[in-house]
């Protein structure tokens, strides 16, 4: 049946179509609305655990630990709240836990602007913690990708045993549209290793051997453990090689963006070529690279001052023509203002 839904209503109904049955959080808007209805969910519940935490470093650690005791966890936040998250997140990926972190992003740094719309956390959500890891992260445009990547969260941290990170923001949580729910077709994978006490016996965030024993001067140990999570997370992100891609044969430029950029900047498909990356890591820099052969003009549009446009460069190994949107001010004048000037002056 369709009905009016809200992009964070989406994201926590995604995750119990997935088979979510633990949350933990602090409330942090714009992100609150799934603390609550998580909050409501337990109280009908019984089998869906709720807790509201003391701050976001206890939300992280307490999904992690309901993991490896057996459930499909989740947390939501934004942007300073995942920031204190990062360190738990490091130890996820060490230890190996499935578990998803929703992150709908304002304007920062710190406490920032709490209500503005933003994409600032885009180079965090790969590089936040410490160490090398590979993390996945999507980042939908829409109430009806909202839920299906949030349940597809859900199956990747299962196949990749690691944190995998939903990235909205302040506009695509809030964004209500008409959408069937039930009608959504996802694939729902289930729990992929034994709960605590039924298989491995150590969990640390030392570098440890198959047994979890920790093997803390052994770089052979190292390489080998690294090279396989780099392997499994390689094959688990080509699965979900999800992007969206406009081709227009009458112009030189083409156009990148993601998330609510994408939905505000889309009325530009008629005079410019756009690429929307759905899975934002690991980068699908195949995918980018053949979508960008034929234009001289690579530009990059984005709620933050250049994250994600960097990464493009690299992969491309060529310069972009970059446009921020700042200070909460997503619309699709500015973006068309600042895409004109720059390609009037040719600038990065």
């Amino acid at each position: 049946m369709k009905r009016l839904v809200q992009g964070n209503e989406a994201i926590f109904l995604g995750a119990i179509k997935a088979g979510a049955n633990f949350f933990a959080g602090y409330p942090i808007s714009p992100s609150s609305e799934i603390l609550v209805l998580a909050a409501e969910y337990a109280a009908r519940d019984p089998g869906f655990k709720f807790i509201q935490s003391e701050d976001e470093l206890a939300a992280a650690n307490a999904i992690i630990g309901a993991s490896l005791a057996g459930a499909k966890s989740f947390t939501a936040t934004s942007g300073p709240g995942f920031t204190l998250m990062q360190e738990a997140i490091g130890y996820g990926h060490q230890v190996e836990i499935p578990t998803v972190i929703v992150d709908v992003q304002r304007v920062g740094p710190a406490t920032g602007m709490p209500t503005m719309p933003a994409q600032q956390d885009i180079v965090q959500t790969n590089y936040g913690s410490s160490g090398d890891y590979y993390p996945l992260v999507f980042y939908p445009n829409s109430v009806e990708e909202c839920y299906r990547y949030a349940a597809a969260a859900f199956s990747a941290a299962e196949e990749s045993l690691s944190p995998v990170i939903v990235l909205s923001d302040a506009f695509v949580g809030h964004l209500n549209e008409v959408v069937d729910i039930d009608a959504i077709e996802v694939e729902v994978v289930p729990r992929s290793r034994p709960p605590l006490g039924t298989g491995r016996r150590f969990f640390t965030g030392l570098a440890h051997d198959e047994e979890g024993k920790p093997r803390t001067a052994d770089a052979m140990v190292y390489r080998e453990w690294l090279s396989k999570v780099k392997a499994r997370h390689k094959k688990v992100a080509a699965r979900y090689s999800d992007l969206e891609f406009k081709e227009n044969t009458s112009t030189d430029t083409l156009l990148i963006s993601y998330g609510i950029v994408s939905r505000v900047i889309a009325p530009l498909a008629s005079e410019f070529a756009l690429f929307r990356p759905i899975r934002i890591f690991p980068m699908m820099g195949v995918e980018l690279r053949e979508c960008a052969q034929g234009y001289e003009k690579i530009v990059v549009i984005e709620a933050n001052d250049g994250q994600y446009a960097c990464l493009v460069e690299r992969e491309l190994k060529r310069e972009v023509i970059q446009i921020p949107l700042l200070g909460g001010r997503i619309n699709l004048d500015l973006a068309r203002k600042g895409l004109s000037e720059k390609l009037e002056r040719g600038l990065p």
